[in-house]
């Protein structure tokens, strides 16, 4: 994982950057699915990630993480 773009309670907006990965020696971003508040973040900057391993979660106004 190359760097975090958010922290945990931050507001964040659909298609804000949140993680940038890397893989392969290409970039890859992750985007927030919705506006709302990043409830949770699993990862550091250069930590290593497991396929399927879910890094972060939006919460959206009406309570439902994402």
């Amino acid at each position: 994982m190359l760097r975090v773009g958010a922290a945990v309670g931050d507001i964040v907006t659909a298609g804000q950057p949140l993680i940038w990965l890397e893989a392969m020696k290409m970039e890859h971003t992750v985007t927030a699915p919705s506006d709302g508040v990043l409830a949770e973040l699993n990862v550091e900057a250069g930590q290593q990630v497991e396929v399927g391993a879910v890094l972060a979660r939006v919460s959206t106004d009406q309570g439902d993480p994402q």
